[in-house]
């Protein structure tokens, strides 16, 4: 914060969207979105407008390096995309499709800002396998590269083996 006066937050840099000035006074700050962000209530010290703004992480841009070699960068839409094709006519909300994709886009930040497609696909059937078999089992096809009914069997095998042990 920029100065105190008697205990008022001021900041200069925050724009008045009404009349552009650069003086606001926070009257209220929240935590806000499940802890990800602080909202905090403006008021211009010029017009005396009240607006909102909200403070989040910004976190640094996420790569991830394709099988064959090549980078691009993290994408949650396609993340969410082939979850929702897993899990397409299964009981599943888009809500948990959402709160997957944080875990995992999470998870792959822990690992540094250069990750690889098969370190998200461990992390999205880790996330499958617990939510839902079927779901775990058409991803697995796609991610994995079945190409046999035998593939289906093994895959099934190992899915029963980490369920049933502890």
């Amino acid at each position: 914060m920029h100065r105190l006066r008697s205990g008022e937050q001021y900041r200069e840099g925050v724009l008045c969207p009404s009349c552009r000035a650069v003086d606001t006074k926070v009257v209220d700050s929240r935590i806000a979105e499940e802890g990800t962000a602080n909202r905090r209530r403006r008021q211009c010290l010029s017009c005396a407008q009240r607006f909102t703004t909200f403070e989040r992480v910004d976190h640094a841009p996420l790569s991830v390096v394709k099988s064959h070699g090549g980078s691009e960068p993290f994408s949650r839409k396609k993340l969410i995309g082939g979850l929702s094709a897993a899990t397409k006519g299964r009981n599943v909300s888009d809500d948990r499709l959402e709160a997957i994709a944080t875990v995992v886009e999470d998870s792959m930040r822990l690992l540094g800002s250069t990750v690889t497609s098969a370190n998200v696909g461990v992390a999205v059937l880790d996330q499958l396998r617990i939510l839902d078999e079927v779901a775990y089992l058409r991803f697995a096809s796609v991610y994995k590269d079945f190409d046999a009914a035998a593939d289906f069997h093994r895959e099934l095998a190992l899915l029963e083996k980490s369920v049933s042990s502890p």
